[in-house]
């Protein structure tokens, strides 16, 4: 499956609308590694000890977060960089997502983003409560840029 100029334009926007909704300094940065199953299924096994494929996968640079607590993210002067993590989203279990919820992959690469923008942020989705919030928060980004769940 080919990544278009499209889908890479989309999820910038995504990433740049987070970090303006956040307050993310501008030379915060974040890579999103769009791959296949096989690819985010050995990083899946390796990292969170489970032998299947996954859709997305986060891995934060700055993973200082306590409990219900957000990363610290200081003021640093402009001309360095911060890292703020990585994002890996699996093309093949996108498409099929997409299809399963009767949306466009565009829609659901958008959602698969945030979403991975969030964990970065430290958000999680274990307990019912955290997932409300999470969901109320991917669907609030989204929602900025006219992304809706009937695309």
């Amino acid at each position: 499956m080919a990544v278009t100029p499209e889908m890479e334009q989309m999820l910038t926007q995504v990433l740049n609308k987070a970090a303006e909704v956040y307050g993310l300094q501008p030379q915060t940065e974040v890579s999103v590694v769009l791959a296949d199953d096989e690819y985010i299924h050995q990083l899946n096994r390796q990292y969170r000890q489970k032998d299947s494929p996954t859709d997305v996968l986060s891995f934060a640079m700055n993973d200082q977060c306590a409990g219900d607590q957000e990363p610290e993210i200081a003021e640093t002067p402009e001309d360095i960089e911060i890292l703020l993590g990585d994002i890996v989203i699996s093309l093949e279990t996108a498409s099929r997502q997409a299809q399963e919820f009767g949306h466009s992959l565009e829609r659901e690469l958008a959602y698969l983003t945030v979403h991975g923008m969030l964990h970065l942020l430290g958000y999680d989705h274990e307990a019912e409560k955290d997932r409300t919030e999470m969901r109320q928060e991917e669907e609030y980004i989204l929602s900025l840029l006219g992304i809706t769940r009937e695309q």
